[in-house]
């Protein structure tokens, strides 16, 4: 009678039968300690014991697209500042249509901002000096986040040189300036911030940005923000935009001859957070594959260098340790009346050259002065 230590009992397994690897030598040292082996047998076992069919996890999709809201200067006042007021303190962008920028001009304004591209290196050097942050910016060094060749100009789209010509880019920046003074005027009645601009323009100036992008490029969001109140990108054709907003990525495609509204930090301070924004310029989405060159031409409406950023709503008290702003009666009780203020104040120059300088993707620069 065979003995019962020659009884082999074997559980059904599933999958077909396994083969246990063969021993290794008692004399090879083990690199792994105690805990780290069993650990490690432990995970072996588990994998041999998964189904031969079984499907790894694939790569997260990217967002899908979206048409942002529709906002038209057409409107009621009362419509126009209820779906102003949704779409800016729900998602922080819109698309705004009806408006008066003429589709031609933008036409020819891109016509104006091929030339650029096309001129020697040299040249946009000599021509478009550097002078922060307004001239040409060559920075194409992928190996350190280059972002490509791109143009920073003042409202009036000038050049040192008489035989270029960018009137038309200049009109263009001027049209789309007087839109984004209406944006603000109406979004300050929206959300009940006071207007800065209603009397002293000069409390505010634009930055004509002009970029041009490639399939081969990285996106211009790896680098080169700047702080805006609002940004304008009018969409000449059928074209997706990546847009970083405080809920993440968003990929956005506008209706064309519509005008894509970005609300920036300096319109979230204003607004004491009650608007969301955008971080940066909308990004174009190329497709693999796809070498036609497309140009970017987004209008920021931002503060002067020397300016001081605080929010501009009234009524406001102060928190977060700083001395509140409050009435006391005869008998001693205190009356605080107004929301609480969540920003401090800081300086324009200091904030914009930190977020123009810094790779700012993963955090969001505004919470250093948050209350």
């Amino acid at each position: 009678m065979a003995s019962s230590a020659h009884n082999e009992h074997h559980l059904p397994n599933p999958y077909g039968t396994i083969t246990a690897p063969p021993p290794t030598p008692s004399i090879q040292p083990n690199p792994l300690s105690s805990s780290d082996a069993a650990a490690a047998d432990v995970l072996s076992r588990l994998l041999h014991r998964l189904p031969p069919n079984l499907s790894l996890p694939t790569r997260r999709s990217p967002p899908p697209t979206t048409s942002p809201p529709l906002i038209s200067f057409s409107d009621p006042n009362p419509t126009l500042l209820t779906n102003l007021l949704s779409a800016s303190s729900q998602l922080g962008f819109f698309q705004l249509t009806h408006h008066s920028i003429p589709s031609q001009l933008a036409h020819s304004a891109e016509s104006d901002s091929l030339s650029l591209f096309n001129l020697p290196h040299d040249q946009k050097q000599l021509f478009f000096p550097k002078n922060w942050p307004h001239g040409y910016d060559g920075d194409d060094d992928e190996d350190n986040g280059g972002t490509g060749d791109s143009f920073c100009f003042d409202s009036s789209c000038s050049t040192e040189s008489t035989e270029l010509s960018l009137a038309s880019l200049g009109e263009f920046a001027r049209e789309m300036e007087r839109v984004g003074l209406e944006v603000i005027g109406a979004l300050s009645c929206a959300v009940g911030f006071e207007n800065p601009v209603r009397e002293d323009l000069s409390r505010v100036c634009s930055l004509m940005w002009v970029s041009e992008g490639t399939t081969g490029n990285k996106p211009a969001m790896s680098g080169k923000f700047y702080p805006f109140i609002v940004g304008l990108q009018y969409q000449i054709r059928c074209q997706k935009y990546s847009l970083l907003s405080d809920s993440g990525w968003v990929s956005v495609s506008p209706q064309v001859d519509s005008v894509l509204v970005t609300l920036g930090d300096i319109a979230q301070v204003w607004s004491n957070g009650k608007l969301k924004k955008v971080r940066g310029r909308p990004v174009p989405s190329l497709k693999d594959g796809n070498d036609t060159r497309c140009i970017s031409m987004s209008l920021l409406l931002t503060l002067p260098i020397d300016s001081t950023v605080s929010t501009i709503i009234p009524g406001l008290v102060a928190g977060g340790g700083e001395e509140d702003e409050i009435n006391r009666d005869d008998g001693g009780r205190v009356d605080i009346i107004g929301e609480v203020r969540v920003f401090n104040s800081f300086p324009f120059e200091d904030y914009a050259w930190r977020v123009y300088h810094e790779r700012l993707l993963l955090k969001d620069p505004l919470d250093r002065h948050r209350v």
